[in-house]
């Protein structure tokens, strides 16, 4: 058993003082007590706020070590898009071996530990070797994710992805894509394989299926794999792009999102990825299914995706989570941040997102602790007996945030400040993150600089 004794905390019912919160063996909550003292045997976070720690809910963690490589205009006719930003994805995807992999997800999970994060939901398409042909062990790279895993700490729900065709009309994959692709039985090889890494880490650690996206998957297969591992979590790429949905609709006779909604049996276990563009009915058939819309506010603004309808959404009480995707940025202030601020550009008013009588911080930090715990089938996500101890604690006596209490913390870090605000995380129980380092920082970000400086030097 630990104990930690914070001045200020959030509860589900609200903002309490002097917490007494036990965290047993199996890193869970034990017992919370408000209005405690402190006895000998308490860590005393002085000074500090302690808060749920979110999940974040999507991420390709190769993709960090290209991270503003992308930000020049390119030749297109037409301009730069996600369609050219892809292009340098998958040459870069043609240089990176296991061993790459394994160091660059590490240093990842460090920094969304770092940011806040407690857990991380790892969206896994990149399966073969660089020509395509599969590795003896069909998840070799899988177990190289949950190895990262291992060496940082950080709660992973793994989530194998099918990925069969290079669009709606079936056409084969090509070029990068070949190191995605699988039948369903090579995918199911490849399922079977991702448990056995996972058995490696801690408790906590969760599989999930995925299938890419309607573009990517023959809709027969997304039927196949609901039924591979009833109740896992389920997450799918819907609607990030315009010509995504022109393409879906074209061949399917309806736009991803609402196709999903009448032919799959969506519901809390699903995931939604992105889900940028909706139509008015299919915001509210989306909130009414109890599934996550997973939004990557970062990424989505990087990459001109689009602006997700999410003042109607969360009015119909729609649940999201944030993810970090492409990793442009990791960043959880800045996630919520730009999430507000898109809502704020696009409707010509201020806190569009606030639910009353909490503020504009709140409202979205705990929606974003809630969903992203649903979407990575995690017991966390609130500060409660019986969940995961997935914490983080803030400097309450930062410039930014002295003087300050309740809701106002929130909005004064999540709206106007940083993630060096963050203190201490623990995830599962697990203390690793402290005084603002990961406990590992400097060995992971030794192999990762390394990795990277020679993968940037081929491109």
């Amino acid at each position: 058993m630990v104990s930690l004794f914070a001045p200020r905390v959030l509860l589900p019912q609200g903002w309490a003082h002097d917490v007494r919160l036990t965290i047993d063996d199996q890193g869970v909550i034990a017992e919370i007590t408000p209005d405690a003292r402190p006895a000998p045997a308490d860590r005393q976070l002085q000074g500090q706020v302690l808060l749920p720690a979110p999940a974040n809910l999507h991420s390709h963690a190769f993709q960090r070590a290209m991270a503003g490589m992308t930000e020049r205009l390119g030749n297109a006719a037409d301009g730069d898009s996600f369609w050219t930003w892809r292009e340098l994805m998958y040459r870069f995807l043609e240089r990176l071996s296991p061993d790459d992999v394994e160091a660059i997800a590490a240093f990842v999970h460090m920094e969304l530990l770092e940011a806040g994060y407690a857990a991380v939901a790892e969206f896994h398409y990149l399966h073969h070797g660089p020509d395509g042909t599969a590795y003896a062990d069909p998840a070799e790279l899988a177990a190289r994710i949950a190895a990262a895993a291992d060496q940082s700490g950080i709660g992973l729900t793994l989530l194998p992805v099918l990925y069969s065709q290079g669009g709606c009309d079936g056409r084969p994959l090509e070029g990068g894509q070949r190191r995605f692709g699988n039948d369903l039985d090579g995918f199911t090889r490849l399922v079977e394989g991702s448990e056995r890494a996972l058995k490696r880490l801690a408790a906590d650690a969760r599989l999930g299926l995925a299938p890419h996206s309607l573009r990517a998957v023959h809709p027969d297969d997304v039927t196949a794999l609901v039924a591979l591992r009833p109740g896992v979590p389920f997450h799918i790429h819907a609607a990030e792009q315009l010509a995504e949905v022109d393409e879906v609709r074209h061949h399917l006779g309806a736009r991803p999102v609402e196709w999903l909604l009448a032919r799959q049996p969506v519901d809390a276990s699903w995931c939604l990825i992105h889900a940028t563009h909706l139509a008015p009915a299919e915001v509210t058939d989306l909130a009414a299914s109890g599934a996550v819309a997973g939004l990557c506010p970062l990424t989505e603004a990087n990459l001109g995706d689009g602006i997700f309808a999410a003042q109607p959404y969360l009015r119909a009480e729609g649940r999201f989570g944030i993810g970090s995707d492409s990793h442009i940025r990791i960043a959880l202030a800045d996630e919520l941040r730009q999430l507000e601020t898109n809502q704020r550009l696009q409707h010509h008013a201020r806190n569009v997102l606030a639910a009353p009588p909490r503020s504009t911080g709140r409202t979205l930090f705990e929606a974003a602790c809630a969903g992203g715990a649903q979407a990575l089938g995690r017991a966390s996500g609130r500060l409660a007996a019986g969940q995961l101890a997935d914490l983080l604690a803030l400097d309450g006596e930062h410039p930014h945030l002295v003087g300050l209490d309740g809701d106002a913390l929130l909005d004064a870090w999540l709206l106007a400040g940083t993630d060096r605000l963050v203190q201490n995380v623990w995830s599962a129980g697990r203390p690793l993150v402290e005084a603002g380092r990961h406990h590992a920082r400097a060995a992971i970000s030794k192999r990762y600089a390394a990795t990277v400086r020679a993968l940037r030097a081929d491109l």
